[in-house]
This record gives structure tokens, sequence and C-alpha cells, in this order.
């Protein structure tokens, strides 16, 4: 990982590593003996445990970094500026996780931002007019004012499209609070257990209530590529790029490739503060929603500690599991272990294989974990300005607060950059979504300074099958730059820092197999029965006593807390079955 200082204007400094924003340490004295151990201190880790603390078992987290969150973290990389490091905006917190576990009380606060999409164009203003943009937020009218700019036919078209996907989107929620349907136990067993196990079949009936004569659309949503969807709502270019984005970001895929529609669908079902598909900020970075769940966790007794690097998971003679082995030799024992790494980390380098039936281990091979994702945090000393929507005195428009798409204006540009990537390159112009969270949070950033995230595609993660390098990282990176200073001139001579994140880094920091921020690609074939494996999809391994609650599970990355709501519930169940 490089993060290259800057110290004078545009001349480049040393590679420096940032120093961090420590979580808030338990007092708690490691005990050799709990019933529940939870493997990682992220967000469905934490979850988990509070529920399972909730629930009467006495329950640890055990931490392997100096701090908590996973991949939702807030890191001091450069003095006085704050990021969110790896994950960076807020929305698919399940809402009955925030009630229950009284995250406001607990110091969560969230930036709600409104407008929430802003594409500027590259092109020449026409008669001195500045290059167009296309904003988009709540207010629809404001929308369709926007996109008439382009098409007066888009601009009419487009409430009865968000009323579509507004459908499709609430109808899923039902499956993203419970576990998958239990077919074993609805097929097999005795009259008394298929009768309970049906009970795991109500909220997929739920779901197909909900959508009644759309359930065509619905699957026509989550199998086809989002462009068949696109091409029959609108015409223009920058309106169904800047659509397409959320049906591509995080995924090695393209908006013509089959299954693209579901990520959308993922990305707008979320609710924050009651406001449908609503994403925000989270005070002091996103580091700010791990503490305020740890705090939570700690009320009801959960014990958490950082710095404890699980060695193994511990298999008695009977094949179930003991415990743990942390990497300094520590033994703790416990009733059940849940992991909340991802399934390859879980079960190819904290299990011993002779624990595992080879078929299986054979399975976890199969798992895809591609990534496109290279996450660059920048700090700057000035407010990157716009020529499709200037700002005087670097003042914050409306646009700043937004998800700011560049390079987005245009599908061929967004299919360019996918297949080079396919090839084994990164993109010579990258899909780039730049979000400056210290316009709405003034704790981020000393004043009259920001911090810039741009998490950007696609990148691969090898380049021309050989590992990266930091002249590779920084080559990148200034590609990148070039671009943003294309659509923001004077970027390039704003810029005292920044810290380059390729996916190998992802992996090593912060655990994320491949570089994939959802531990695991969210294609149709790692979804709901199949998340990640369909031998797995109910949170139980091959290994009794030994759970997954990690992104890795159903519902998949990004719907924060409900991977480890959905696993303590199971664990719970199964001890009061024992």
């Amino acid at each position: 990982m490089a993060a290259a200082a800057w110290t004078d204007r545009g001349r480049r400094a040393v590679t420096v590593m940032g120093t961090v924003i420590r979580s808030r340490s338990s007092h708690a004295t490691l005990k050799s003996q709990y019933d529940a151990l939870v493997i990682g201190g992220g967000h469905n880790g934490l979850v988990a445990a509070a529920y399972l603390q909730k629930g009467g078992l006495k329950t640890a987290v055990l931490e392997r970094r100096h701090l908590l969150g996973g991949a939702a973290i807030s890191e001091e990389i450069f003095p006085g500026f704050r990021f969110s490091r790896c994950s960076y905006l807020l929305s698919l917190l399940r809402p009955h996780i925030y009630a229950d576990l009284e995250l406001k009380k607990h110091g969560l606060k969230v930036y709600m931002r409104d407008p929430h999409a802003f594409t500027p164009m590259l092109e020449e203003g026409v008669r001195g007019a500045p290059p167009r943009s296309l904003t988009l937020g709540s207010d629809m009218a404001m929308n369709q004012i926007e996109i008439s700019k382009f098409s007066k036919k888009d601009a009419k078209a487009f409430p009865d499209y968000v009323a579509y996907l507004d459908k499709l989107a609430g109808a899923i929620h039902p499956l993203l609070d419970a576990p998958p349907v239990d077919i074993p136990g609805v097929t097999t067993g005795s009259l008394r257990k298929r009768l309970t196990a049906a009970k795991t079949l109500m909220p997929i009936v739920k779901c197909g209530l909900k959508l009644g004569t759309n359930i065509p659309d619905f699957y026509e949503i989550i199998t086809a590529p989002i462009m068949k969807i696109l091409n029959c709502w609108f015409e223009s270019e920058p309106l169904r790029a800047t659509l397409a984005t959320d049906a591509v970001i995080g995924a090695m895929t393209s908006p013509s490739n089959p299954g693209s529609g579901y990520v959308l669908l993922h990305h707008v079902m979320g609710e924050l503060e009651k406001e449908k598909g609503a994403w925000g900020y989270v005070e002091g970075g996103m580091g700010g929603v791990s503490q305020a769940i740890a705090s939570s966790a700690r009320s009801y007794g959960v014990e958490i500690f950082t710095e404890k690097d699980v060695g193994q998971v511990v298999v008695g003679s009977d094949g179930a599991a003991k415990g743990v082995v942390l990497k300094d030799g520590t033994e703790i024992h416990s009733k059940v272990v849940l992991s909340n790494a991802t399934p390859y980390v879980t079960f190819k380098n904290l299990t011993p294989q002779a624990a595992l039936p080879p078929e299986f281990i054979k399975a976890v091979d199969q798992i895809d974990y591609t990534s496109p994702v290279t996450k660059i945090n920048v700090a700057v000393d000035k407010l990157p300005n716009f020529p499709a929507s200037p700002t005087p005195d670097d003042r914050p428009g409306p646009h700043h607060q937004c998800s700011i798409h560049l390079n987005c204006e245009s599908v061929d540009v967004l299919e360019s950059a996918y297949k080079e990537a396919m090839n084994g390159r990164p993109s010579s112009r990258p899909m780039l979504e730049m979000t400056i969270p210290s316009v709405l949070d003034p704790t981020l950033a000393p004043s009259g300074c920001h911090v810039v995230s741009l998490f950007t595609q696609y990148t691969p993660y090898h380049i021309n099958s050989r590992e990266w390098t930091n002249q590779d990282r920084e080559a990148f990176a200034d590609t990148a730059f070039d671009w943003v200073e294309q659509y923001a001139p004077g970027f390039k001579k704003s810029v005292v820092g920044r810290d380059i994140l390729a996916p190998p880094d992802l992996e090593r920091i912060f655990g994320l197999t491949g570089g994939n921020i959802f531990h695991g690609s969210m294609s149709l074939d790692q979804l709901y029965l199949a998340r990640p494996l369909p031998s797995l999809s109910d949170y139980r391994s091959p290994i009794k006593g030994l759970y997954m609650c990690g992104s890795g599970c159903h519902p998949g990355g990004g719907v924060m807390g409900s991977p480890g709501w959905n696993a303590a519930l199971t664990v719970m169940a199964d001890l009061k079955r024992q």
C-alpha cells in the first residue's frame, strides 16, 4: 500500500504510512471460557455479539487489528484529516437493528445527503454557458428539470421508473431480515420438524405477495443486464450512465452483463432515518457506526478485544468447535464460534483442513471474490470546483455533498473501463465516484480543507498476471487525478496527501479476500440460498458449533447488520434445541 504525501504544491515527497484513530479499548480481561466467541470486530460481528449477549450468552469479540469496524473504520491518515478509509457511505443499516441497539443513544449521528448524485459533463458550453451537469435528489420536480436538459421524454418517464424500482426493492425487505428458507428442514424429518421449518417460508411468501403481478418484472431485473432495463425506460446517455453506476459499483461487471440489474436493486433498497433509498455520511467517518454498535454491545456485557489475532478454530475429537487459539498461543474455549471473516479466510486459513470434507474445501475454492475497486483517500486544502456547477470563494454547493460521478456521462466509457480490467490492465479512463463528506461533517478536516474519497473502477487484482508495485499504484492514482483535473481544474494542486488502496491492499489490510468489498461477488449464483454456497446459506458450517456471520452470508455485503442478526438468531435457536 502506498500513501504518497505531498509537501509543496505538486512536489512529490516520500511515501508515508498514516496514523490512526484507535478504538476505545475494552477494560475487560480476556477469559479462558465464554459461551460465544466472535472472530472479527466488523459491524456484522459486533451486531451478532450484541444479540447473542442480549440472548443470555456470555460473548467476546476478538479483532486482529488495533481498531474496530472491519471495513467500516475511521483513520487519521494525515495529521488533521480523518478518513472513512474503506467503506464510506451509510444506507443499508437495518431499521430494527438501529432501534434495538439504540445506536443514536450510543453516539451514531448521520448527515443526510440531498441531492445525492451529481454527474458533470466534459463538454464545451454552448454560447458561453457552462458545461451541462445532471443532479438528482429527493425533489422529483427538480429531478425532472435536470433530466429535461438532456431529454424531455426521459424527464416525464423518471417518476414512473422510481416507483417501479421502489415497488421491487420494497418487496425484498422481508428477505433481508431472516435466514433463507430451510430446505432440508421443510423436505425431511418428522412432520413436527417440517412444520417448524415451514416458518422459514414466510419471508419469501411475503415477498411474493408484495410483488403480486410484478413478479415477472422482478425476475427480469435480477437476471437481465441493467442496460436492457434502462434502454426500455430512457434515451439520454448521461441519465442511463449515471443510473448504471449503481448496477456496477463494487462489482467486476459491466452494465451489459446479465445480473447487473440486481446490484442496482441492492443499492436502491436501503433506508436511512426512515427515508427510502437514502445514503448519508456518519459523523467522524464510518468508524462512528462501528463505535456505536460496539458501545451498545458493551452495554449488554459483550467483551471486545483488539489486537487479538486468531490463529485457528479449535475442533474437538467429536468434530465440534471448542473455541479458538490466538496466534500468540492463547487458547480460549467456547460453546460456539462465529466468524465474521470471509468464507475463504474462515475455511482455508482458520479451520483445520482435516476437519472439513474435501468436497467442501473444493467448493470454497470456487467462491468468486473478483474485485474491480481501488480506493483512493485524498486530503486537499481547497474544495474541488466544477465548471459544470461553479461555486465562488471555495463555498460548497449542494452538488458537493453528492456522490460525484466522473467519467460516467456515457455507458460506452464504463464498458471500455471494464474491458481493460478484464484484460489485466487498470482502466485508462476509470469510473470515478467522488465523495467529499467534510462538506457536511466539519470534524473530518482542518478549517478550509477537505477529505475526498475516490472509489474507482476498474482495476484487476493482478496487472498482466503480476503483483501490483508501488509504481503501479502511483501511476493509477496519477491517471485518476488527471481525469479529476479535467472535471475540476486545480484539483491536483490542492492535494496535500493521498492513500492508495488497490485490491491486494484491501485484502491485506481489511481481510477482504480478493479486495472484494462484499465478502464475495453479489452475482446470482452467490445470493440467497447459494450465499456463499448452498451448504452454507443457513450460517452453519460443516463443523458443529462453527457459524458464519459476515457479509459473505445472506443477504450479502452492504446490508449492514443483517448477516450478524440472522446468524445470532440461528445460533440461539440451535442452542435452545440442544
